[in-house]
């Protein structure tokens, strides 16, 4: 057998190969596409700081609304701990699978864990009672994220302003409740509140 007739039954055969590689690795027919990616290529990261003040001791007004599921009360959504211990690190709740990550005496930080097929846009709250003086306090609540999924500035404009609204509301209720007040009824839905059951955040 000559070198070149050698050569040409090789180079054949690669190419059989090949071909047959490539059809092994290519999609079945009909397959589902596979999963959008979670990663965010460029976040645009923002934060909403917001206070208030208490008229009470920052311990007193932490044991009445520093609770993980405190929120149930006032956020007016329905709130269980799904997993772990109220108060404690990896504590979930119901209320959008919520972690708590982080704490100190008188504060909490907590995630909203990845969901599949949807970008991560990296949430975190703070609640922290923060004293002033011997006989009052603050309530400081952070909220940072990832807006650039949202489609222009317009619409992150719109969701900074929805997420201010619903925080400063649940600001007010905190500061009614840790000084001993009752809460006045919810607002009817449509009024500009958060329906009862939605989640903050996403």
């Amino acid at each position: 057998m000559t070198s070149q007739f050698k050569t040409a039954i090789l180079v054949a055969a690669g190419v059989a190969s090949s071909v047959s590689v490539s059809r092994a690795q290519a999609p079945a027919a009909g397959a589902p596409p596979p999963p959008a990616s979670i990663v965010v290529a460029k976040p645009t990261y923002t934060f909403i700081p917001l206070e208030i003040t208490v008229n009470k001791p920052a311990a007193e007004v932490w044991k009445r609304i520093g609770k993980f599921c405190d929120i149930g009360e006032w956020l007016r959504i329905p709130c269980t701990i799904t997993s772990g211990t109220d108060g404690e690190f990896g504590a979930v709740r119901s209320v959008a699978n919520e972690v708590l990550v982080g704490k100190t005496e008188l504060s909490y930080t907590y995630t909203q864990p990845v969901r599949e097929g949807r970008p991560y846009n990296l949430y975190h709250g703070t609640l922290e009672a923060r004293p002033v003086t011997a006989t009052t306090s603050k309530l400081v609540y952070n909220l940072f994220f990832d807006n650039s999924m949202l489609a222009d500035d317009a619409a992150r404009e719109r969701d900074r302003a929805q997420k201010t609204a619903q925080f400063t509301t649940a600001l007010q209720n905190m500061k009614i409740l840790a000084e001993g007040g009752t809460l006045p009824p919810a607002p009817a839905r449509g009024t500009g509140a958060a329906p009862s059951g939605t989640a903050p955040g996403r």
